[in-house]
């Protein structure tokens, strides 16, 4: 089954969708063996990861493209990326999702934010008209050579323009064909029930911990009327968490001695990344050129 088949079934399937968010590509394979059914990795983690600096449109269509491919080359599960505002216009989001595809996501969203865009929990966002949003939702629509890959319409409406125009907002994307709908920020679960019951078709849900939403677990989303709900910047918080203290340890002692408990050892990690399988893989190889020349000169 296709990355892109596969995760629109997990989102039509009883049962809420939890994806959990990753940075690189060592991630993917950390959520792939927790058991994980899919992922996502956005703009946030990937901007703090390859620049060291904040959510804020500084990475181009060619990077995350990129980026996305890796991720997609290091685990089998279906991905969910970010694509920002679209690059640009209708135009550049056609070229986004031509870009996207061929790096193997198995869907994307699209955004409502003025370029350069901020974190959809940060202050000061803007939101372009409804119908250039739209726009930008329907040539993705129109760009995708697989009908199955998923295109998610995100509005960032409320902290601009209130709940009502968000859902409205969302109601237009849905029924512009777009498969997947997700309002960001909403502060309280008054606001998250209103966006499952009237917006027509699966929502999702973010989880940003400290963030202005509520931080509620998959069970209560579920039960709200939410089809799937990311963390997607979990693991970044927790990994800037625990460098931080590693390196405070370093540079206080001179040694990473009393850090070892909380450290995968060295076998442990070379299993993790595949490095037993790729050494058999590389002897069998071997072993059959080998056998080769020796009929040869037999």
């Amino acid at each position: 089954m296709r990355k892109t088949t596969r995760l629109k079934a997990l989102l039509a399937a009883p049962d809420i969708l939890v994806l959990p968010g990753v940075h690189d590509a060592l991630g993917c394979r950390l959520a792939e063996a927790a058991g994980f059914a899919a992922l996502t990795a956005g703009g946030y983690g990937a901007t703090a990861t390859l620049l060291g600096r904040p959510d804020s449109s500084q990475l181009s269509l060619t990077e995350l493209s990129e980026m996305y491919s890796r991720f997609c080359d290091a685990s089998p599960l279906p991905l969910l990326a970010d694509a920002d505002t679209g690059f640009g216009n209708v135009t550049n989001v056609a070229r986004a999702v031509r870009l996207y595809e061929k790096a193997g996501v198995a869907g994307l969203f699209i955004e409502d934010q003025v370029f350069p865009k901020r974190c959809g929990h940060m202050a000061g966002k803007a939101v372009i008209p409804a119908a250039d949003w739209l726009a930008k939702i329907k040539a993705a629509l129109d760009a995708r050579a697989d009908p199955d890959l998923v295109i998610m319409a995100r509005t960032d409406a409320i902290a601009v323009n209130g709940l009502d125009d968000a859902i409205e907002r969302a109601q237009l994307a849905r029924e512009a064909g777009a498969d997947l709908i997700f309002v960001e920020a909403p502060v309280d679960v008054a606001a998250m029930r209103r966006i499952c019951t009237e917006v027509p078709g699966p929502c999702l849900a973010n989880n940003v911990e400290t963030g202005l939403s509520p931080l509620l677990p998959a069970a209560e989303l579920q039960a709200i009327g939410y089809a799937a709900v990311v963390f997607p910047v979990a693991a970044t918080y927790a990994v800037a968490h625990a460098l931080r203290e590693l390196f405070a340890v370093l540079r206080t002692t001179g040694t990473t001695a009393s850090f070892l408990p909380r450290m995968l050892e060295f076998d442990e990690f070379n299993a993790l990344v595949g490095l037993p399988a790729q050494r058999e893989r590389e002897a069998a190889l071997q072993a059959y050129a080998d056998a080769l020349v020796a009929r040869r000169h037999r």
